[in-house]
């Protein structure tokens, strides 16, 4: 439910009320599916019986194909999904005690739960012993705390992993997925010694197959960004932001960000290749307004949070990639003012070394500051500080204190 609250699906107050009602509903299906049986649990492990490893691959790509489509259409920011953090060890270790409770026991935790309330009391025990193995873990916590933090690996997804595409990943993990259920069904039906007559009677699933097949295939050639979604800005708060002062960065403010070489910003320069290759600013990445909504940069405008600035020569490219981005919903992203002309005036053209000495504070400020940049960009070294003669203020004389007689 997470990515639906943020868009305003869900009202926030009654995130545990729908909780209740996906948790009758799992359990539900989970008993339908026949997991309350230890016997059907446990016959993934001993050949008989795969109907388990079928419902939960099944509820997998059938997730993954959804979230899919929903995400590219907009309706849900997949950015918002929480992936659990990658700790090796702990993964390896806990794979292996889980699948060895699951043989033992014939449950997992979830499942251990459906069978007990329907009164399994098999079910009833495997919880009691979970209940134990918590307390044990909780106890020994601080022994076991290097182990199960051991060897993180971060956020990390299997396809960047793998160093292929999302999509070409989710297609992959189809085809595997169709596959497992045609060995696991021929394995089954040799182990349970089927008739052909009972192999012939099942239904086909040939149709459904095909058509999951079919429409991951299609995601792999849909374009790369959607024209509209619903998080990109109206055309009213745009046009706003544009003529305001919203959208734009001073060149004061992108020149003192090369200077110091902050890692605040990120500069992107939208004219044409060779532009960029013959000048640009330090550290500038070339992304045209054409080339904004291409999946290599998603990462780029959805999960760095640092700031954007799009410049060219003069507004017109940055303002055209920056009403792209926005109207993809992207935040965090600005348009340097006047481009590289305007930078370049105020450095070499509309020099003001005589504000230098103004009385006006904001002048001799900023002329210093054009000063010193001046000579950064062109001999890479920093402008001497000049000292300036200020007026010695004397100090009032001493007057003669008189005293006053009488008073009270």
């Amino acid at each position: 439910m997470a990515p639906f609250i943020p868009q305003g699906y869900i009202n926030p107050e009654l995130t545990l009320f729908f909780a209740l009602i996906l948790g009758i509903g799992f359990g539900y299906i989970l008993e339908q599916a026949g997991f309350s049986s230890a016997r059907k649990l446990a016959g993934v492990f001993y050949g008989y019986d795969f109907v388990v490893l079928r419902v939960f691959f099944t509820a997998g790509i059938t997730a993954m194909t959804g979230l899919m489509f929903l995400g590219y259409l907009g309706w849900v920011d997949l950015s918002l999904l929480h992936v659990n953090p990658t700790y090796l060890y702990s993964a390896i270790i806990g794979g292996v005690v889980m699948g060895f409770g699951f043989i033992f026991g014939g449950y997992c935790p979830g499942t251990s739960f459906v069978g007990a309330v329907i009164g399994k009391v098999d079910a009833m025990v495997f919880i009691i012993g979970s209940i134990i193995g918590i307390f044990l873990f909780g106890h020994f916590y601080n022994a076991l705390e290097p182990i199960y933090t051991g060897s993180f690996l971060g956020n990390i997804y299997i396809y960047d992993s793998l160093g292929i595409s999302k999509s070409w990943f989710a297609f992959l993990l189809v085809v595997v997925a169709l596959i497992a259920f045609m060995l696991t069904q021929m394995i089954e039906d040799r182990v349970n010694d089927l008739s052909a007559e009972t192999v012939a009677g099942r239904p086909s699933y040939r149709l459904p197959a095909f058509l999951l097949v079919a429409a991951i295939f299609i995601f792999l050639f849909l374009p790369e960004e959607r024209k509209s979604r619903m998080s990109e800005v109206s055309a009213v708060a745009l046009h706003e932001e544009v003529y305001g002062k919203d959208a734009y960065v001073s060149v004061q403010r992108v020149i003192h960000q090369v200077k110091n070489q902050h890692e605040k910003m990120v500069f992107i320069d939208t004219r044409s290749q060779q532009e960029y290759a013959h000048f640009t600013l330090p550290g500038a990445i070339n992304i045209t307004a054409r080339e904004v909504l291409n999946r290599g940069w998603r990462n780029l405008f959805r999960k760095d949070h640092r700031i954007k600035v799009f410049f060219g020569n003069g507004n017109s490219e940055a303002t055209k990639a920056y009403m792209i981005a926005r109207r993809a919903g992207y935040d965090n992203v600005f348009i340097m003012e006047g481009g590289l002309n305007k930078m370049f005036h105020e450095l070499f053209v509309d020099i003001r070394d005589d504000q230098i000495s103004s009385t006006n504070l904001q002048e001799r400020s900023t002329a210093r500051f054009m000063r010193d940049a001046r000579i950064f960009f062109l001999e890479g070294g920093i402008a001497p500080r000049e000292t300036e003669e200020r007026r010695m203020i004397q100090a009032p004389e001493q007057q003669e204190i008189i005293p006053v007689i009488g008073g009270c």
